[in-house]
């Protein structure tokens, strides 16, 4: 393809909010909200593609009991096409695997990342959502994948662990890579009123060091539900629809779908290559 054929594409395409999730800590159930948010947003008519980018310990596909047998190291060792990779799961969400326990997944360098991310931005696909599903904690393509994002959500559970974590992604984000607007989803707590008090934990600390903004965006209760569904390979807001949790993930769903959407090239999917490619050779020089 020409650079002219390639412009023409990129224009004619529309809009993709790039949304990547994080955690400051592990086992805060981040790669379950991705994929309930997901599916709660294909419910609502829109087309998520998820970006399983946990390099080295992928999980998304075992949540939901599918068997991709490709992945994103087939795609970086020349062996099969992104669009190859890609498997549909529940209400057709598109996922991309990413490859679970080799190792040098999670050790990419730039020109690795670089191939990779271009191979995201040629799928030519009808999506408006991009979902990434980053690592835990503050490795150099959890970072890169956060500033290249649209919008940053951390989601953080109520143990001091975490919260410290959160903090430290925070700050890291924000004092070495400028980052300034954060998106913070308390999850597995009792009800709202704890979501609020954990998410204000959190804040007084960062508006008393940072220059940063922290949005609430929601929480989501610690429902026995989701239990079920992990152990059953299930979406919750598909298996219980009527739980609690499926609730929660529905109101955050449409508070995401609220959130502007981009305009002009900056909304394209070429635009977060390009962001993503030129943040690797930041964060690989920090």
């Amino acid at each position: 393809m020409d650079q002219a054929e390639g412009l023409r594409r990129m224009r004619a395409r529309k809009p993709v909010k790039v949304i990547a999730v994080a955690s400051g800590k592990g086992g805060v159930g981040k790669t379950n909200v991705v994929v309930n948010l997901a599916i709660a947003l294909a419910q609502l008519g829109a087309r998520p593609l998820v970006f399983d980018a946990d390099l080295g310990l992928g999980n998304i596909d075992i949540l939901l009991g599918l068997s991709p047998r490709y992945n994103l190291s087939h795609v970086l060792s020349g062996e099969r096409r992104i669009d190859e990779v890609l498997v549909r799961g529940p209400q057709d969400i598109l996922i991309l695997p990413a490859a679970s326990g080799i190792a040098n997944m999670a050790i990419l360098d730039a020109q690795a990342r670089a191939a990779l991310v271009h191979a995201v931005s040629s799928l030519d696909l009808a999506v408006d959502f991009l979902l990434i599903d980053t690592a835990a904690g503050i490795a150099g393509d959890v970072l890169t994948f956060s500033c290249a994002a649209q919008d940053l959500m951390v989601v953080v559970s109520n143990e001091p662990a975490s919260i410290t974590d959160a903090y430290a992604l925070i700050k890291v984000l924000s004092r070495d890579y400028g980052q300034r607007r954060f998106r913070i989803l308390p999850n597995m707590v009792r009800d709202a009123r704890e979501g609020q008090l954990l998410f204000q934990r959190v804040a007084a600390v960062a508006d008393r060091y940072l220059d940063v903004t922290l949005d609430l965006v929601g929480s989501i209760p610690l429902d026995p539900a989701l239990r079920g569904a992990v152990r059953a390979q299930r979406a919750v807001v598909e298996l219980y629809p009527s739980s609690p949790a499926a609730g929660a993930f529905r109101a955050l769903a449409h508070t995401v779908r609220n959130w502007p959407m981009p305009q002009g090239p900056s909304g394209h999917l070429e635009f977060f290559v390009e962001q993503l490619v030129g943040g690797s050779s930041v964060v690989q020089g920090a």
